[in-house]
């Protein structure tokens, strides 16, 4: 399997790992089949994401992916953030492995469910967010 070498770099020297006390938005997705456990905290202000941190268990595709997904999406609004798909996750990686895909999707879903926890929260509707679901992948 081969990885690029931006994912051997995330995998290596993830961004961004830890934890936001009083984060404005926390989202935890999971894949129980393949172990993989992603939590994403956000630092929301004025409709933009000041800061952004993760906590995943899990392969060294899911923690780069996590990795880029939070520099992706710090100082951009909301609205921006939620244009950050698995697709560009993806590419900014330089592709995955067929098999590890999932771990993109995971992320883009890491991050709606954190938006989802901010707008629950704060009693907004953020347009394009999906309540977080279970998932068999």
């Amino acid at each position: 399997m081969e990885y690029t070498a931006e994912v051997m770099d995330h995998f290596s020297n993830p961004r961004n790992v830890g934890t936001i006390e009083d984060a404005s938005g926390i989202g935890t997705v999971g894949n129980a089949q393949c172990g993989d456990i992603m939590k994403i905290y956000l630092k929301i202000e004025n409709d933009t994401v000041e800061d952004a941190k993760f906590k995943t268990f899990g392969c060294g595709a899911a923690v780069a992916t996590s990795s880029i997904a939070t520099e992706l999406i710090i100082g951009k609004t909301i609205a921006e953030a939620l244009q950050i798909t698995n697709k560009k996750v993806m590419d900014a990686l330089g592709g995955l492995p067929s098999t590890k895909v999932h771990c993109s999707l995971l992320a883009e879903e890491a991050l709606h469910a954190a938006f989802w926890d901010y707008a629950q929260k704060n009693d907004l509707t953020i347009e394009g967010v999906k309540p977080p679901q279970e998932h068999e992948h």
